[in-house]
């Protein structure tokens, strides 16, 4: 793996989720065409604007990297033999951008050998572009971003991201420890941009105990590259817990959310 090849990558990535965005936005204009489809809860929905959406960035990765493999919300993996694979959220946010709240975003991370080299949260409606690439840290369009190393859980938000997928009792439980300690919760429908919100010190942390891997691997490098620490105990195909924050920040809420 070179340096171009990765930076070609994020090149296209960043053009990708500008034209992903508009496209996503042009439903909105739409609403009729907003068909949307529940998958495993009331609360876990698919539009028709996930997948026309993914589909156009698929087309996009498959004409300058067609050896590259793909791993999406939507339509599933396909395996490529370069080495480098795409894991991509076409609406990380969906129920956000149905209801037409701002705070939904389009992900894309760049994986070589499992590991995040790249990654991009754009968030169309606030004009905002995060974007990180490994060894040449995390922007905010193009402000550099450095997390707080002074920071606790008590000195601003922590972003939780639990669903209808969490274990009731283990999210209560969580909650409660957080504001015996002093700390105050912040959630919004897109785990990408929460973890994008810990890069740019907009929340001192984020845990969330069941995330998908194209939820939040663009996050990942995000914060690793503005100098904080994050975990996703997922995989590709599994969801896992994910922490991120400094790295005291990291230790209290793997502290607090542990059962």
């Amino acid at each position: 793996m070179s340096e171009l090849d990765v930076s070609a990558r994020l090149g296209l990535a960043k053009k990708i989720a500008h034209s992903a965005g508009a496209k996503a936005r042009a439903f909105l204009a739409r609403p009729q065409d907003l068909m949307s489809q529940q998958k495993v809860s009331t609360q876990d929905l698919v539009s028709a604007a996930d997948t026309v959406v993914e589909a156009h960035i698929r087309r996009m990765i498959r004409r300058s990297f067609p050896d590259d493999g793909l791993v999406g919300e939507e339509a599933g993996s396909s395996h490529g033999g370069s080495g480098f694979d795409w894991v991509i959220d076409p609406i990380d946010g969906t129920m956000a951008f149905l209801v037409g709240q701002p705070n939904w975003t389009v992900s894309i991370a760049v994986m070589h050998e499992d590991r995040p080299i790249a990654g991009i949260v754009y968030a169309p409606m606030l004009r905002e572009l995060y974007t990180a690439e490994e060894g040449k840290g995390a922007y905010l369009n193009d402000r550099r971003l450095t997390i707080r190393q002074d920071w606790t859980i008590r000195s601003t938000t922590i972003g939780y991201g639990a669903t209808e997928r969490a274990d009731p009792d283990e999210a209560g439980r969580f909650v409660a420890r957080l504001y015996r300690e002093g700390g105050v919760l912040f959630r919004v429908g897109s785990g990408a941009l929460m973890l994008a919100y810990v890069a740019a010190n907009r929340l001192a942390g984020y845990y969330d105990p069941t995330l998908f891997a194209w939820d939040c691997l663009a996050g990942v490098i995000l914060v690793r590259e503005a100098g904080g620490k994050a975990h996703f105990s997922g995989n590709l195909q599994q969801p896992g817990p994910i922490w991120a924050g400094n790295d005291h920040v990291f230790a209290e809420l793997k502290r607090l959310g542990a059962n």
